[in-house]
């Protein structure tokens, strides 16, 4: 099953940025997923097996930075086209 995920990655310290690019570019690296990155949060899609196991292994090795940290994650059960733009129904 194809799932779309959507996180946010907030380090609770003074210098957050390195965490952050650090949690990115570890699920970047994760074969299998389509990954877009914006300014508010990173969204993610692929099997759900390949997603989870991508979230667990970044969230780990963040973690093991012993600096507190809070993640928000949102998941859908659906394949969401993250690489395009929106269509919001608006009239040309």
């Amino acid at each position: 099953m194809r799932i779309t995920a959507e996180i946010s990655l907030y380090p609770l310290q003074d210098e957050f940025l390195p965490p952050i690019q650090s949690f990115v570019r570890a699920i970047q690296d994760s074969p299998g997923l389509e990954v877009t990155v914006n300014q508010m949060s990173t969204q993610l899609s692929g099997e759900l097996h390949d997603v989870s196991q991508a979230l667990e292994r970044a969230l780990e090795a963040s973690f093991l930075s012993g600096k507190p940290q809070a993640l928000v994650a949102k998941f859908l059960n659906a394949d969401l086209p993250i690489t395009e733009p929106p269509d919001l129904g608006r009239d040309a």
